[in-house]
């Protein structure tokens, strides 16, 4: 039985069990305690203040892909309180002394509840944080250098291309772009969509997955290959808004058209791509759904607020008894959620990522699903105020439902899970 969503893989533990000691403690180290106050008084001090300068500056250049200075003020701040590139589980020259996932998770969380601003200010956004990730794990000394280095600092952006139009991609066997070797180079041809990050003009590099060689097995066709975003034969056809909302970064469609790249930016070796995307997705996965969590929470504050100060026949919406039932249900949805996020931090730390490979695909169903389920009932109780711009709320339920997608769609995630659980059965 697999440990990756789509049935590959060496067989996964069931779920509802785990490895090494039994005894589990979710409480962050000495040293996360310390982030995460410091975190704490960098959101209420400087990003929370930020946000209506963020809008500001942002409607000034009129570009909704443009790059504000707030972004960049937030980010030496962020770095000045050792509060950066804290998403990075390996010990590397760059990165000497990373936090634990668990210590991660509880900090993500607290990012996630601005979500448009926090995460970037501490380096820790996605694309990057998988493609940093990949980098550092599968990447060359020279790609390092010209690509992690810049990523690391902050200096760059970059986007991963891996889903295609014509294909259902939540199969990553369906990939059809192809690579093909010509002497010193690779040829890239084919179509990419929803390549979160392309639109930023900050975006110099794409990790780019296609398929090498057709006729190998099954998981052992496709590879990973470094295309800067200037390269000759790539064309940016549109980005693509979500339910109408273009995000700054934006989600692209791509065309490869006869695009040349060096040999050298290969990652890896040909026919690795399949394992180095699972390598990449599963961190990924846990950053989302904490920061899914902090989302939550904001959605269950700006409830909570609304709902004391508005009045209906005759008392306050607060003593309303299906708005007291709203408020109960987030909040045992939101720490039901959390501990399974937490379980799967901890045990990514105990058991890597594999040994988690269960726990990871429930949470991933789990949070975006309970923060929308919160970020609904909040809606309803701003009334028509609720789907406007005058709150975030329209724009967070947005990004949280374009999350059951991302990073594999809510049935790939329980048919693994169902699949494990019925090995358990099996003879």
């Amino acid at each position: 039985m697999s440990n990756t969503p789509d049935g590959s893989g060496p067989p996964a533990r069931p779920a509802g069990q785990w490895l090494g000691s039994p005894t589990m403690s979710f409480e962050p180290s000495e040293r996360g305690a310390a982030l995460r106050a410091e975190l704490l008084d960098f959101m209420e001090s400087r990003v929370y203040p930020a946000e209506p300068v963020y809008e500001e500056q942002m409607a000034a250049l009129g570009d909704p892909h443009g790059h504000p200075q707030v972004i960049e003020d937030l980010k030496a701040e962020a770095r000045r309180r050792g509060l950066w590139n804290l998403f990075m589980p390996h010990r590397t020259e760059w990165t000497p002394d990373p936090v634990s996932n668990l210590d991660y998770a509880h900090l993500a969380e607290i990012s996630g509840r601005a979500m448009h601003l926090a995460p970037e200010a501490m380096n820790c956004s996605a694309p990057d944080t998988g493609n940093m990730e990949v980098l550092t794990l599968f990447g060359t000394p020279e790609q390092q250098e010209r690509w992690l280095v810049p990523l690391l600092q902050g200096e760059i952006r970059s986007a991963f291309a891996m889903t295609e139009p014509d294909v259902a991609s939540s199969d990553a066997t369906n990939i059809q772009l192809r690579i093909e070797r010509d002497g010193d180079e690779y040829v890239l041809n084919g179509r990419k969509w929803w390549i979160s990050g392309a639109a930023s003009a900050r975006c110099k590099v794409l990790i780019v997955m296609g398929k090498t060689n057709p006729d190998a097995p099954r998981h052992l066709q496709q590879s990973m290959i470094l295309v800067p975003m200037d390269a000759p034969g790539l064309t940016v056809v549109r980005d693509l808004p979500v339910f109408g909302y273009q995000d700054r970064e934006g989600h692209c469609e791509l065309r490869f058209e006869d695009v040349r790249v060096p040999v050298s930016n290969l990652i890896g070796e040909e026919g690795s791509g399949f394992a180095i995307a699972q390598a990449r997705l599963g961190p990924g996965r846990i950053h989302h759904c904490m920061r899914c969590i902090g989302v939550a929470e904001r959605a269950l504050e700006l409830m909570c607020r609304r709902v004391t100060k508005r009045v209906a026949f005759g008392r306050p919406l607060a003593q309303q008894g299906v708005i007291r039932e709203w408020i109960a249900d987030s909040r045992i949805e939101i720490e039901q959620a959390r501990l399974l996020t937490l379980k799967a931090a901890w045990l990514m730390d105990t058991v890597g990522a594999k040994g988690a490979a269960i726990e990871i695909s429930a949470i991933k169903v789990v949070a975006p699903n309970t923060a929308l389920r919160v970020v609904d009932r909040a809606i309803q109780a701003h009334g028509g105020g609720g789907v406007s711009d005058d709150f975030p709320l329209a724009r967070m339920y947005a990004g949280l439902r374009t999350l059951r997608f991302a990073d594999g769609p809510d049935e790939v995630h329980r048919r693994q899970v169902a699949r494990t659980e019925l090995a358990r059965y099996e003879d």
